[in-house]
């Protein structure tokens, strides 16, 4: 047996914090080397951050990420097990989000990214230049390019993040030279749906270029972009390790490389294709490390937890509906966490609460990071925590229901949040007389515009209350209203953060019924007692302003995920609403197509979003697209 001991670690960094983040990663490296790993892999641009983005074209920062390094080998050079981190390189007048693999205090060499994502989230391409197969050079003095590193246990190589997402990424060429271990250094956001594709990836591609791949990820928030950490190890298209996330620190476990050499041998198809690649393909450097990595007598061989090679392990002990909303809600706590304390300007936070749906989800969302952020202190001192941190404030109208009322402060009293009631109808009528001294002959103040007075309203007294409480201000509106324009500039799209923007209606009333299920606290049964409205006029109701939620989700999921026309989505929607008239339906879809349109003005303007899908409502980050346009084309 050859045995070696593989830790995934993930660490919460913040950008730019190069020293912070450098600390945070020294911990883990000596804790992991305690446990006897020999090879531990920490997350794409740990020294950074992610994502740098414009940051590295100062070269400053730049500079300061290779002086970490520096030190990150300086104070593991006691340590005998082998270290990959991620930072930014500096190579002529080209930057590389790279790769460094450091032991025993020593740099051993620098691999740079080739598969540069510039989609969705990502701009890599917009300021790194890309590794080539073959490249050979040095930094520094230290080995940069297509490298391969012969240790004593045998041979190592390093791959970044996206390099693994690609089939024809540098991970096949790499093993034909006689890497076994490929460690992969990653900063893959959250997105529902993700979890169970990197799985799946991860053991593929080490099935497919029978090696064994380590896989750390990026735990934290930054910006928006919610890093869920865990990792995976998986030998030869066997998964061997799954590392819990939403936490900080590592995991680990022993593989037995004698296995891999032997599936190798065995498997005639990736030998032949071996070879070809031997006799045909460029050269990759191998770079020999002279250097002990730690003791690997003690480490035993990987038995399976029940003990036997044949049978299955425990099956999952939740369902798949338990796991989509425990993911999703851990998600959006931890960006709402990391944004509160990463920033560094906030004491407090606030939402203003309307009684209804989407403003009483993101309120439990805040209350569940206090939970997992202080819940180590007891319950006591988490209550405590959740009182000197979070408010909730209620702004009635003379629309606002009773009920709406009693929803609100019953649904803060489950969450034991600090509540009060601000009402506004004084300075509603003082604005509206202030506007018809405004009007010219002709012009009238009509429903639309009393309504949004009312938003604007409570918008600005909630800044008034940042200014003086240091508060974060939680922009509550969800992601289909936003896509219609169905929200207020300066109203309910005003705030520092906006927690739900990239969550559609359906979604969020799916996660309200699961708390429902797990919590059956009052409030939140009240909340879902009324139809969804904002209560800004008589009988006001958002399905009946709008559309049905499930038709209008369905729009924006066809129109802007699968881009089709108003008349291919019209033809879906009628196969998938047989309950509606076709006429009807017809109607729906062009209004979502000419709303959509002119809304983009609108969702352009709101605040940070948190990113937890692959299709966002974010101009800079996702769906790109002009504010000035016309739908003749469809």
């Amino acid at each position: 047996m050859r045995l070696i001991r593989i830790a995934v670690a993930s660490v919460n960094t913040t950008v730019g914090a190069v020293r912070s983040n450098v600390d945070r990663a020294v911990a883990i490296a000596k804790d992991a080397a305690k446990d006897a790993a020999t090879i531990v892999a920490f997350p794409e641009q740990l020294i950074a951050g992610y994502s740098p983005e414009d940051l590295v074209q100062w070269r400053a920062f730049v500079d300061a990420q290779w002086v970490e390094l520096g030190r990150f080998a300086r104070e593991t050079k006691d340590l005998a097990s082998v270290f990959a981190l991620g930072l930014t390189v500096s190579r002529g007048s080209h930057l590389y989000n790279s790769a460094a693999l450091v032991h025993r205090g020593r740099i051993l060499g620098i691999v740079p990214k080739e598969k540069l994502p510039t989609y969705n989230v990502f701009y890599e391409a917009r300021v790194f230049a890309r590794g080539t197969p073959g490249l050979v050079d040095e930094v520094n003095g230290i080995p940069f390019g297509d490298l391969v590193f012969d240790f004593d246990f045998g041979g190592l190589a390093l791959e970044v993040c996206e390099d693994l997402w690609s089939p024809d990424g540098p991970m096949r060429r790499r093993s034909y030279a006689g890497a076994e271990v490929i460690v992969n250094v990653s900063a893959s956001p959250y997105r529902l749906g993700v979890v169970a594709t990197r799985r799946e990836m991860i053991a593929t591609r080490a099935g497919d270029n029978q090696c064994v791949v380590a896989y750390a990820n990026l735990v934290g928030a930054n910006d928006g972009l919610v890093f869920d950490g865990g990792g995976y190890v998986a030998q030869n298209g066997r998964l061997v390790l799954d590392q819990p996330r939403y936490r900080e620190g590592f995991g680990a476990v022993n593989v037995d490389l004698d296995r891999t050499r032997r599936l190798r041998n065995e498997n005639t198809t990736w030998r032949a294709d071996q070879e070809t690649f031997a006799a045909t393909s460029p050269g990759i450097r191998r770079v020999k490390v002279d250097s002990e990595t730690t003791g690997r007598d003690g480490l035993t061989y990987p038995v399976p937890a029940n003990r036997s090679f044949f049978l299955p392990g425990p099956g999952p002990t939740t369902t798949p509906r338990e796991d989509f909303c425990e993911d999703l809600l851990d998600a959006l706590a931890l960006g709402i966490g990391d944004y509160f304390e990463k920033v560094g300007a906030f004491k407090t936070i606030g939402v203003a609460l309307s009684g209804g749906r989407d403003s009483l989800l993101c309120l439990y969302i805040a209350r569940r990071w206090i939970s997992r952020r202080f819940g180590h202190l007891g319950a006591d001192a988490e209550r405590a925590k959740a009182r000197e941190i979070l408010r909730a404030f209620f702004m009635p109208s003379r629309y606002s229901s009773k009920e709406t009322h009693a929803a609100a402060e019953q649904a803060a009293t489950d969450l034991d949040v600090p509540f009060a009631v601000i009402p506004i109808d004084d300075a509603f009528e003082s604005e509206l007389q202030a506007v018809e001294k405004m009007l010219q002959p002709g012009e009238t103040l009509g429903s639309m515009a009393r309504q949004n007075v009312q938003a604007r309203i409570r918008a600005e007294r909630m800044w008034t209350w940042t200014n003086s409480a240091s508060g974060l201000f939680l922009q509550t509106s969800n992601m289909s209203e936003k896509a219609v324009g169905y929200t207020t500039i300066g109203g309910d799209m005003e705030g520092a953060l906006s927690v739900i923007a990239n969550v559609p209606k359906t979604v969020v009333n799916y996660l309200l019924d699961y708390i429902i299920e797990k919590t059956n606290m009052p409030g939140f049964v009240l909340t879902l007692k009324k139809p969804a409205s904002a209560e800004l006029a008589e009988d006001q109701e958002d399905e009946k302003d709008l559309m049905p939620f499930p038709v209008l989700d369905a729009c924006f999921a066809l129109y802007a995920g699968e881009k089709m026309s108003p008349g291919e989505v019209r033809d879906v929607l009628v196969t998938m609403f047989p309950e509606h008239d076709a006429a009807k339906v017809d109607a729906w879809t062009s209004r979502f197509a000419r709303l959509f349109t002119q809304s983009i003005y609108k969702w352009v303007q709101t605040p940070l979003c948190l990113h937890v899908r692959d299709l966002d409502l974010d101009r800079e980050r996702a769906l790109q697209l002009p504010v000035v346009q016309r739908t003749e084309w469809g």
